[in-house]
């Protein structure tokens, strides 16, 4: 077992250098004995092929003169002993499932089974019986909450993935990407083959452990017919709204805080987050900029992580139903204070004007946003209508509630705090950066370029233009563990930053890691604005998080007085 920094808030442990049995057994043992540990701090453990991700919370490890990386290492090792997985004989097996999934292959369902017969020198119905006939191993949950990497496809089957993607595959798809095959839970974009769909679905989330399919489970495909399809998707059809939806239905029982008169470009209901659910391939979504709504929650009052609205470059006009206290904090609007309490009386509208610096906001309310919660969080993930409210961006004429805390005392004037604390928001930045795996693979071009950001960036990542694209890093990966921070680099040399709703894996390079500190400056970057990329070592990474905690301890400790 050896050990790697995946940023500077995991630790990726590698358990061999092809995932075989032995070692994806190794691997299910060792997530399984994490799982079981909880050891404080440890906040995701995400198995993938021959990897295990653990995530962790640097605060929680600050002890003595050892470093976070070093003290999570140590209890990884710990746990890996204490479960013989580091012995040369396993003492038991991980447990296995196996589970049988449906599918209607071909016509409507199934496009690119005709493509793929061709591909192969074989009938449609061959494919087929090839493709049911397989016995697949889940390696990995990612891409997309529950989506399965299955390996076990037929060689004659193997197909290179779409030159151009698709914009939209519908749930259930069953696909063939290379020498693997899988299954789309949700509609998204998507690049590999596919050949049928499934009625069952994937990913659940309302239940506690939302991906049907784990790490490690055997899967068996069954042809069924369109009849038979129809029907089992009538027997296996999701509760009558997503989630989001579902949860939001309670709310017309509570007395609203506000009502959205004008929505803005994208708002949306954000805390701090869901940890704990990226093993089923959820992201852990949350505030872009987390450090701006933490302190705009102290500023009025709130836990750090209460539920507040972000906005985005075109923000929105609220009336306000009850006295309260609000602050804003993150990208600068006309007409709006930032980084000081406001008192807000009933029948007061806050009307966010100009975006003047910046490219997302977030307002905090006393008592914070009281949404529902879906898997521990409030925050929206717009791609599973899951979270926030409906599980989508705000409209006109929603009404929210707030929670019943206490309102923070305002003194009369117009203090804000200190832009010392502040992170340095600009158009122009320098964002510190760490090692990653196939940083060896770029040159030097790679840190002297500039980069800008493209109009085509969204929650899930930056895509970053420049003068040429960056080379380096073009044979095929098996898929592992990213987070956001993570600078990936597609074959076409385009780097993409991934932020807050990024994928929980990933199979392309990997050129850097963001620090966490920095990241709030890379939530601020508008389309055009322009960034380039600097090393730094984890001890400094961990260190200026640190500083920035001291710089928020103060704060909490002047409010408190």
């Amino acid at each position: 077992m050896t050990f790697a920094a995946l940023g500077d808030s995991a630790v990726l442990a590698t358990l061999g250098e092809v995932a075989n049995e032995s070692v994806l057994t190794r691997v299910r043992l060792l997530a399984e004995a994490l799982d079981q540990a909880r050891i404080p701090g440890i906040t995701d453990v995400v198995p993938a092929y021959a990897t295990v991700a653990i995530f962790y919370d640097v605060r929680r490890w600050t002890a003595g003169e050892r470093s976070a990386y070093d003290s999570v290492c140590e209890a990884v090792k710990a746990c890996a002993a204490s479960a013989g997985i580091r012995s040369r004989r396993l003492r038991r097996r991980a447990r296995e499932r196996l589970i049988e999934i449906p599918v209607c292959y071909g016509g409507e369902e199934g496009p690119d089974l005709e493509a793929v017969a061709l591909n192969a020198k074989l009938t449609a119905a061959e494919v087929v019986k090839y493709h049911a006939a397989g016995s697949y191993r889940v390696q990995a949950i990612g891409f997309a909450p529950g989506f399965p990497y299955l390996t076990g496809l037929p060689p004659a089957l193997k197909m290179a993935r779409r030159p151009t993607p698709r914009t939209s595959v519908p749930s259930g798809s069953v696909a063939i990407g290379a020498a693997q095959t899988g299954i789309y839970p949700l509609e998204t974009p998507g690049g590999w083959q596919l050949i049928g769909r499934t009625p069952l679905s994937l990913f659940r989330a309302q239940e506690e452990a939302p991906a049907l399919l784990r790490m490690g489970d055997r899967v068996k495909f069954r042809a069924i017919d369109h009849p038979e399809f129809v029907r089992l998707k009538q027997r296996h059809r999701p509760p009558v709204v997503p989630a989001g939806v579902e949860a939001s239905h309670g709310l017309e029982s509570k007395p609203p805080a506000f009502e959205v008169v004008h929505p803005g470009l994208l708002t949306t209901v954000q805390d701090l987050g869901r940890p704990g659910h990226r093993a089923s391939g959820l992201p852990v979504s949350g505030a872009m900029d987390p450090f701006a709504l933490r302190l705009a929650n102290l500023l009025v009052g709130n836990p750090e992580g209460a539920a507040g609205l972000e906005i985005t470059l075109r923000g929105p006009e609220l009336l306000f139903a009850v006295d309260t206290v609000v602050a804003v904090g993150g990208a600068e609007f006309a007409g709006v204070p930032t980084w000081r309490p406001m008192a807000v009386r009933a029948g007061e509208r806050l009307k966010f004007g100009e975006c003047l610096q910046g490219c997302r906001a977030y307002l905090a309310i006393a008592g914070g946003i009281d949404v529902p919660l879906a898997l521990g969080s409030r925050s929206t993930y717009l791609r599973a209508d899951l979270g926030g409210y409906a599980g989508r961006a705000l409209r006109s004429g929603d009404r929210l509630p707030a929670g019943s805390g206490r309102a923070a005392k305002v003194r009369a004037g117009s203090w804000r705090v200190s832009p010392s604390i502040l992170p340095a928001y600009a158009a122009a930045v320098t964002l510190r950066v760490l090692a990653a795996a196939q940083t060896a693979d770029y040159g030097p071009r790679f840190w002297s370029a500039e980069f800008r950001v493209s109009p085509q960036s969204d929650r899930m990542g930056l895509r970053l233009e420049c003068e040429q694209p960056i080379e380096g890093g073009k044979k095929e990966l098996v898929s592992s563990a990213v987070a956001p921070g993570t600078v990936q680099v597609p074959p076409d040399g385009r780097a993409i930053l991934l932020m807050a709703d990024a994928q929980t894996i990933g199979g392309y390079p990997q050129a850097a890691h963001v620090i966490g500190p920095d990241l709030p400056l890379a939530a601020q970057l508008r389309p055009g604005d322009r960034l380039r990329f600097r090393p730094v070592s984890l001890e400094e990474a961990q260190g200026l998080a640190a500083a920035r905690e001291r710089d928020l301890a103060h704060l909490r400790a002047g409010l408190q007085s």
